[in-house]
């Protein structure tokens, strides 16, 4: 069996940005129920999280808020210590300052509505169906209809992966190896693939100083 090919379903880290905050900003102002107002938060945080922070799938899945996902000084950070990683070493993250209002958001009105009358959880991704944490499975599976959805592509959390090396190969060309550091690889040989993929577009500012415009005015 052949490998499926990634470059029908390659985007760069803004495009995926710019489809979760859609998702938050309209969730907020337009949605006509709670429950609805909750999910299509939920749902775009996740999207814009995932994209500005690209860990692995199981990781992202168990994100727990005041152990992993804290925050830290006004910021919340990403912070996961090295015997939950692939690579065997801590990752931490810090999430863009421009999306705390929106996580605030979620985490004390939206959360609180998926989660309704069931036992408390330090789960950070609640099911609007079981009010409990979202399986690893089933929060892939929901990120992949989402951006199939908003942006006519089914992105997997995986390829986030993918989006976010070809955009620092993309906007970061003059500092070597920013695709290894952002996707936490131990070995830069790892992300040759991106590089070879991505080189054509151009180089520009690195992958931290882009990110901090991922946003909707």
């Amino acid at each position: 069996m052949q490998p499926r090919s990634k470059f029908d379903r390659l985007v760069l880290t803004t495009r995926l940005v710019e489809a979760g905050m859609t998702l938050v900003v309209e969730a907020e102002r337009f949605a006509r129920y709670d429950l609805a107002r909750a999910r299509g938060v939920r749902n775009g945080l996740m999207v814009a999280v995932l994209a500005l922070c690209p860990i692995r799938l199981k990781n992202f899945a168990g994100l727990e808020v005041g152990h992993t996902f804290k925050e830290v000084d006004g910021s919340w950070w990403i912070a996961l210590p090295g015997h939950l990683t692939k690579s065997r070493r801590p990752d931490e993250r810090r999430v863009p300052a421009w999306l705390n209002r929106h996580i605030d958001v979620y985490l004390n009105q939206s959360r609180r509505v998926l989660l309704g009358s069931r036992p408390p959880t330090n789960a950070l991704w609640i099911s609007s169906t079981t009010g409990g944490r979202l399986t690893t499975k089933n929060l892939g599976t929901l990120i992949s209809k989402i951006t199939l959805e908003t942006i006519g592509v089914d992105v997997s959390p995986h390829l986030f992966r993918t989006a976010a090396a070809s955009t620092a190969v993309a906007y970061g060309g003059n500092t070597p190896h920013l695709a290894s550091a952002v996707l936490n690889h131990t070995d830069p040989r790892v992300t040759e693939e991106h590089y070879n993929r991505a080189t054509s577009i151009g180089a520009g500012r690195i992958y931290a100083e882009i990110t901090s415009s991922f946003r909707l005015d």
